[in-house]
């Protein structure tokens, strides 16, 4: 271990406010365990539009009360430096995972003891909560603790800035390199003037909004719901039982919130057999449709019963056709809609048939919440089961997306029909197309390394075909593609057939490649249509297996 780094160890160490952290790295150096060192002070966390997301642990590789510190000072110094009034008070949430309390403690001691005004969040609660907080008191920012759908060990840090949606650059280098700075904050507590506690009328005012919009007087229709062990279960089954919804059957065993998410390596809705409990639930019930959140219920995972009684679960694009087929018929003059770069093109379609303006953003919501530029955002999703179905909230929200597919589900029942229905309706209409993708994840130390250099490879020899079709164009969007924003990935157009984007992730250590294979509208049989769409899309996704390297 060089001198260099003995310094750098020390610094962290003298800074670390949790005991139990510097005996960790204590213990490190005395047993001479130089590679974890290494693992755990070569590739520090950094500050991104996403903020910070990484395994809980010592150093400055991992999340923890000193990472979380200086995030927090780099917020109040960015705050100064932009020139937004920390006086209107930042909100500030957390999720159930392990270390949520403790790190939502420092960022409000760190905020108090820089004379900021702090909304505290009464208990772990949705991150849609801290956003629809953000914007209802006008606040300078926003700060929710939460890694989402990441795996148990990890935990994070959201930033919600003064127009209540995810930062966008340069702000996450501007609180970067005011956390790469900091030095020993000065720290507040509760007995302060400056600390609030968010009301319960204020979240009500959440609740009764999305009521309003997406409530019936009673239903028939039976579903079934689970929350995947996160903080979403309280909150959703009360707003689905207030929305009219009565025949409700919950997952008990994943109703209580628990960091260990037992079951469940990837507490994530798009992980094959995340859903096999609440199928199971479904099942046994007889309800005809499945919800579930993520951990901290900004993702809506769905699964519908089929007309032979077998379990079909939804792709997040199927499930944005479906809310944006309402959201379409329902848009009045100034609205827009918004999807990305790496979701299906289908909305587009859908949005230019009902002449709504339509806008496709780059990966992120901190992106499509941006997209209306002045307008109305009416509706707008992310393939990864993100969607925005009602603009008080300038994020995703996996709750008011619940309400509004089971409303959905609701209405076409009233009419003999079904969510599958409805997208062999759109499928018809504006041809099928077949999406998926891959992944390939990776571990430090040397991770980003490794993504980089499959990214460099790529980007160097790109096939000449994928699947036996032909690459028709191929885009590097590091240099900007039309009018977006220069952002690391590949975009590679397979003609008429369809794409396929390969980028690394912004919230995991992993590559993925998003293939979408594309119909023309036909009167053909529609299974017959996506059998054909099938056979090419697992062609495709064969040859970017071998391109990549993965398993």
């Amino acid at each position: 271990m060089n001198d260099e780094l003995i310094a750098r160890v020390g610094a962290w160490m003298a800074a670390d406010p949790d005991e139990g952290d510097r005996a960790t790295i204590q213990a490190l150096l005395d047993a001479g365990d130089d590679e974890e060192i290494h693992r755990r002070f070569d590739e520090p966390l950094r500050f991104g539009t996403a903020g910070l997301r990484g395994p809980e642990m010592a150093g400055p590789a991992g999340m923890n009360r000193c990472t979380v510190r200086r995030a927090t000072q780099g917020v109040v110094a960015w705050l100064a430096e932009i020139g937004v009034d920390a006086g209107a008070g930042v909100v500030v949430g957390r999720d159930a995972r392990r270390g949520s309390e403790s790190f939502n403690d420092e960022v409000v001691a760190v905020l108090l003891g820089a004379g900021v005004v702090v909304h505290e969040m009464p208990r772990p609660l949705p991150t849609p909560l801290t956003a629809y907080c953000v914007g209802a008191l006008s606040a300078a920012a926003g700060i929710m603790i939460t890694a989402s759908h990441n795996p148990p060990a990890d935990n994070g840090y959201k930033l919600y800035g003064p127009d209540g949606s995810q930062i966008v650059p340069p702000h996450d280098e501007i609180v970067e390199r005011h956390a790469s700075a900091a030095t020993a904050p000065a720290l507040g507590d509760r007995s302060s003037p400056l600390h609030h506690v968010v009301s319960e009328e204020l979240l009500e005012g959440y609740r009764e909004h999305m009521l309003a919009r997406f409530a019936v007087a009673s239903s028939d229709l039976s579903l079934a719901y689970t929350p995947l062990h996160g903080v979403g279960g309280e909150e959703m089954s009360r707003l689905l039982s207030r929305a009219g919804f009565s025949n409700v059957a919950l997952v008990e065993d994943q109703m209580r919130p628990d960091p260990t998410f037992p079951g469940l390596p990837f507490p994530n809705p798009e992980e094959p057999g995340v859903l096999d409990a609440g199928i199971a639930r479904a099942e046994m019930s007889g309800a005809t449709l499945l919800l579930a959140n993520d951990p901290d219920a900004d993702r809506l995972g769905a699964a519908v019963r089929t007309a032979e009684g077998a379990w079909r679960v939804l792709r997040g694009d199927e499930i944005g056709w479906l809310l944006g087929s309402v959201a379409l018929a329902e848009a009045q003059d100034d609205d827009v809609v918004a999807t990305t770069i790496v979701s299906s093109s289908m909305l587009e379609k859908m949005a230019a048939r009902a002449g709504v303006p339509y806008v496709t953003t780059l990966t992120g919501f901190k992106w499509i919440t941006k997209a209306a530029d002045g307008r109305r955002l009416a509706f707008g999703y992310e393939e990864a089961l993100g969607y925005a179905v009602d603009p008080c909230v300038a994020d995703k929200d996996g709750l008011s997306a619940a309400l509004a597919l089971a409303r959905l589900a609701h209405d076409l029942a009233r009419h003999g029909l079904t969510l599958l229905d409805r997208l062999d309706e759109l499928e018809t209409r504006y041809g099928v197309h077949a999406g998926a993708q891959l992944s390939l994840r990776v571990s430090a130390p040397g991770g980003r390394t490794v993504l980089g250099e499959v990214m460099a490879r790529v980007r160097a020899t790109p096939p000449a075909t994928l699947g036996g079709v032909a690459l028709s164009e191929v885009i590097d969007l590091e240099r900007g593609y039309n009018g977006l924003a220069p952002t690391e990935g590949l975009l590679w157009r397979l003609g008429g057939a369809g794409r396929v984007v390969v980028r690394p992730s912004g919230t995991e250590p992993k590559l993925k490649a998003y293939i979408e294979i594309v119909g023309e509208p036909s009167s053909d049989d529609i299974g017959a249509q996506r059998q054909r769409a099938s056979a090419l899309l697992e062609a495709v996704r064969a040859d970017l297996a071998t391109l990549l390297a993965l398993d």
